[in-house]
């Protein structure tokens, strides 16, 4: 992974990107929704569940911390791909993940600031 210098950060980058896929595939699947934006589990459970998971990673490893909520909703971006019908409206999805990672991007970045692990 990018910037993975074996300090943890393997295992962050696994945490982050299996964490986001493993959210949106539970969301989908409990919800029984095709997309799991469309299930109100996701906004309920699994969108906090993943903005909490950000913020550990931000606070574990604040080294570039905006990089956990991007990792999270890139991963869901890619689950929402493998199981789209139809590409039509993959730009609009994609414009909606990064506005999704904003809120985490501001999670981090402030849990970071205040983490023991800064270097």
């Amino acid at each position: 992974m990018p910037g993975a210098r074996g300090d943890g950060e393997l295992a962050a980058w696994i945490a982050a990107l299996g964490g986001g896929l493993l959210l949106w595939i539970a969301a989908s699947l409990l919800g029984d929704r095709k997309e799991a934006w469309d299930s109100p589990l996701y906004w309920q459970l699994a969108y906090p569940a993943g903005l909490l998971l950000c913020g550990w990673l931000g606070w574990r490893f604040p080294r570039r911390p905006w990089r956990w909520p991007v990792a999270v909703m890139a991963s869901q971006a890619v689950a929402l791909c493998m199981s789209a019908a139809s590409f039509g409206l993959l730009p609009l999805g994609l414009v909606a993940f990064l506005l999704l990672a904003l809120p985490g991007i501001g999670i981090v970045v402030l849990v970071a600031r205040f983490s023991p692990y800064r270097r």
